[in-house]
């Protein structure tokens, strides 16, 4: 079989969201399933809803084109502040969107009606970390604005935290989305849109508290207030969370396994030697006037194996290789690894495990072949195409 290959075990991403929903549910709060880190892969998002998620939730339009396509039947949100010069698209492809800017919620509204169509909003909510977000202070006047633009409707606030500067979810931040979510309603509850099912608007019917980083927060015990709904990602796919990585009791940590091949192994000196510059991607070995005066002859040796793997394909500080491997560093093209005592053969495959960063560009890379293995123990390989946005671009260039 060809590699790089990215094995993907839908068996154990399922189980991974069976037990979220099951003990997320448990508290009051819903899941949906963010499919971002696999590229919208309708295999995956597939599992997610059997496994009970209420909703996908993506942040490029391209992929969500893509689970269209596939025909995968469920409520998807935009999860990134929509570009203005996408908004037709967004209307057409997704149910809700994530908003912080007027000018947005205002363009998608004339998107919407000229559609015919109802557009949720939701409104993220600025609570420490830095990234989108309204201010609290300003959530207010911006919810009396948006109101008035016809053909959205407003269907919740959230938040995202732990993704820039790391800041962690807590009784603190959570609660005080809890207090907005009241404030909203209180002020504005006779002007939101009835709930699917209901004869009136009586309040915010989405309150995201965040993300997998949110976990441990919603697991503790602790008050969830008005929090009914998480985005997770991460902790499906790779059964960990986010804010120290470490394995969640009862999940799969190993649903995906990454194979490179072996192209070359040799017994080689155990540093560089000559003038040391810049290497390929900028980084300057400390010291930067290093210089390597020993003699290749007269240093001490080690086994060095190369994979064709490299940077344009993984993260390579996101690769976790088996015991008795070390990766030396990598191209790229090439991934470098220490193989120890035991020489590699060329053509041999070494598997590795993934954190977070290397699985997203594993997934996006179009030399990483996707396999799929499915409960009935066949594998489907898959073949990456791009994004319609792309795909319209190269028609044009044409």
């Amino acid at each position: 079989m060809t590699a790089p290959r990215l094995e993907i075990d839908l068996d154990k991403i399922h189980h991974n969201a069976r037990t979220l929903v099951d003990r997320l549910g448990a508290r009051g709060i819903s899941v949906t399933g963010v499919t971002k880190a696999v590229l919208g892969a309708p295999e995956i998002a597939a599992a997610l809803i059997r496994a009970g998620v209420v909703a996908l939730g993506d942040s490029r339009i391209g992929n969500i084109a893509t689970l269209r396509g596939a025909r995968i039947v469920a409520p998807i949100m935009l999860i990134r502040s929509p570009m203005l010069s996408q908004v037709e698209k967004v209307v057409a492809q997704a149910e809700t969107s994530f908003n912080t800017e007027l000018d947005v919620v205002s363009a998608l509204s004339q998107a919407a009606i000229a559609a015919r169509r109802t557009h949720g909003i939701m409104l993220m909510v600025e609570l420490g970390d830095l990234r989108e977000g309204i201010m609290p202070g300003d959530l207010e006047s911006f919810v009396h604005a948006m109101l008035d633009f016809p053909g959205t409707a407003l269907r919740g606030i959230g938040t995202n935290l732990a993704c820039r500067s790391g800041v962690a979810p807590d009784a603190r931040n959570m609660a005080e989305l809890s207090v907005l979510a009241d404030s909203i309603d209180a002020t504005f509850g006779h002007r939101l849109r009835p709930r699917l099912g209901s004869a009136a608007g009586s309040g915010l019917e989405i309150v995201s508290g965040g993300n997998s980083a949110n976990l441990q927060w919603a697991l503790s015990g602790a008050d969830t207030g008005r929090i009914n709904d998480l985005r997770l990602g991460e902790a499906i796919l790779l059964g960990c969370e986010p804010l120290r990585r470490q394995p969640i009791e009862g999940l799969y940590t190993d649903a995906f396994t990454l194979i490179a091949e072996v192209i070359e192994t040799k017994v080689k000196p155990s540093k560089p030697w000559g003038d040391i510059a810049q290497t390929a991607f900028g980084a300057t070995p400390t010291p930067a006037t290093d210089r390597i005066s020993e003699p290749a002859a007269e240093q001490s040796r080690t086994t060095q194996t190369i994979l064709a793997l490299g940077r344009q394909d993984i993260d390579p500080d996101g690769l976790l290789p088996p015991a008795g491997i070390d990766i030396l560093g990598a191209s790229s093209d090439h991934l470098i690894v220490d193989s120890g005592g035991s020489r590699l053969s060329v053509g041999a495959e070494v598997r590795f495990q993934l954190n977070y960063s290397a699985l997203l560009r594993a997934m996006t890379s179009p030399f990483v072949v996707q396999v799929v293995k499915t409960a009935s123990g066949c594998r489907q390989s898959k073949t990456k195409q791009p994004p319609e946005s792309v795909q319209l671009e190269f028609q044009a260039a044409s």
